[in-house]
């Protein structure tokens, strides 16, 4: 799709909601005078509130046109093994969430790490917290690039520049206030559109039965596009990649009512079930209309086809919401991680409230704009920041997870965990080539947990 297939409407319409998104985020952000605020807005928010923002952070382009291309391709298995996202969403809900009320000041994911493993602890979780929320924002502005251009005909510098330039300013100015407030606009913005575009393609197909007539059989079979191997594989990834990444972590810090958040936390899992599914369902649509189709084109080929002037518009801004509202939250992650985790306990005096918000808008500047000039620049250097991603979970998840279910453990346990997670991973990928299809971030995780576990026993044995 190119500029010529929108018209002045549906260009009024997008530009109307991105401005309407900016306006939002700095009066929503206007009175943040501290780091806190900057950084957990207050505590305040009701359950309804925390289940938007939540959802809106953790649904980015790849839950949406990458899972509707993945569909096209496999068929349903890949929406299936999405499920795994959605169960770890219901489990950090019912483990998780009900013990956050041991961690009443903290702001990030280094704080929880501190009680338990230290000054270190701390410092290394927010080294690798910048290490992943970077190359995941990375990844991000490519994709609003990619998204500008595709549907309105922008260059992918000129995409990136409004799209981030947007988010820049009101994550600068009003942090986690601005984000959460912008975060419940575009929820509600792809909770319509996405089911809205699934359910215009079927009726322009001819119905259910029409579409599954047009599709091969093997799209509706678990094993038969990939082995039981691999589908477990890609479960398992989609329920322990994102686990306990530190966006999802600080919103379990927005509200001091610990119901809320276990409500908030819960309804985002059980909404991703269905939502997945009306993603993944627009890739079989676009298969029944076109198989010749490109895969990457699916969910904009229905779109374009299949809506009229101003509900496509909507649609289309429902889209940019997805990946707006996801980097959003990893940059402000980034930046709290910056400040808190890394600057802070290196200094010998603690930096005050002011000061600390002071540096927590100049890092979320310059983040910002630095990982604009590598998305747009220096693509090998986005490629090893995504690369980080791998190392979040077999490093930091298993030591963390047993932080938050109040499971102490010593700084030992934590050090020899890691070493372990990033040997068996690079061993696993690196040397063996991923035996049978399965991912080594599975099994760093796995040994991280086998001597972490080892290392703690030993101890209390002691």
């Amino acid at each position: 799709m190119g500029l010529s297939q929108l018209n002045g409407l549906d260009f009024t319409i997008i530009g109307c909601y991105l401005m309407a998104v900016l306006f939002i985020g700095i009066w929503a952000g206007r009175r943040v005078n501290s780091f806190e605020e900057f950084a957990v807005a207050g505590r305040s928010y009701s359950a309804f509130v925390v289940f938007a923002t939540l959802s809106a952070s953790f649904i980015g382009g790849g839950f949406t046109m990458g899972n509707s291309e993945k569909v096209f391709i496999l068929g349903i298995v890949n929406m299936v093994a999405l499920w795994g996202f959605s169960l770890k969403e219901i489990l950090v809900a019912k483990l998780i969430a009900p013990k956050i009320g041991a961690f009443p000041h903290a702001v990030s994911v280094g704080d929880v790490m501190e009680r338990d493993y230290g000054r270190a602890g701390k410092v290394i979780t927010g080294v690798f917290a910048v290490l992943l929320c970077g190359g995941i924002l990375g990844a991000q502005i490519a994709g609003m690039g990619y998204m500008f251009n595709l549907f309105l005909g922008l260059p992918l510098w000129g995409g990136v520049l409004i799209g981030m330039g947007i988010i820049i300013i009101y994550d600068t100015l009003g942090g986690m206030r601005a984000i959460v407030a912008t975060d419940v606009m575009q929820f509600l913005m792809l909770a319509v559109g996405i089911p809205l575009c699934l359910f215009m393609g079927i009726r322009a197909v001819g119905g259910v039965g029409a579409m599954r007539a047009a599709i091969p059989f093997d799209h509706f079979q678990l094993f038969a596009t990939v082995t039981p191997i691999q589908f477990l594989s890609l479960f398992l990834t989609f329920l322990l990649g994102e686990t306990l990444v530190p966006p999802y972590v600080r919103r379990l810090f927005i509200s001091r009512h610990i119901p809320r958040i276990e409500r908030g936390t819960f309804w985002s899992g059980i909404f991703s079930i269905p939502f997945f599914a009306c993603a993944g369902g627009i890739g079989l649509v676009a298969l029944a209309m076109d198989p010749s189709l490109d895969p990457n084109l699916s969910m904009p080929y229905i779109i374009q086809s299949v809506l009229p002037v101003g509900l496509r518009s909507l649609v289309i801004a429902s889209l940019i919401s997805v990946v707006m509202s996801s980097a959003d939250s990893f940059l402000n992650s980034a930046s709290v991680s910056v400040v808190n985790d890394i600057i802070n306990p290196l200094r010998r005096v603690p930096l005050t409230s002011r000061t600390g918000l002071w540096w927590a808008r100049i890092t979320t500047l310059v983040t910002g704009s630095v990982a604009v000039v590598f998305a747009l620049k220096i693509r090998s250097l986005l490629d090893i920041l995504i690369y980080a991603y791998n190392f979040w979970a077999p490093i930091i998840l298993v030591p963390l997870a047993a932080a938050l279910l109040g499971k102490r453990a010593s700084k030992a346990a934590f050090f020899a965990g890691a070493a372990s997670g990033i040997l068996g991973v690079t061993i696993w990928n690196r040397i063996l080539g991923t035996p049978g299809g399965f991912d080594g971030m599975l099994i760093g995780v796995f040994i991280n947990f086998l001597v972490f576990s080892g290392v703690s026993c030993m101890e209390r044995r002691r």
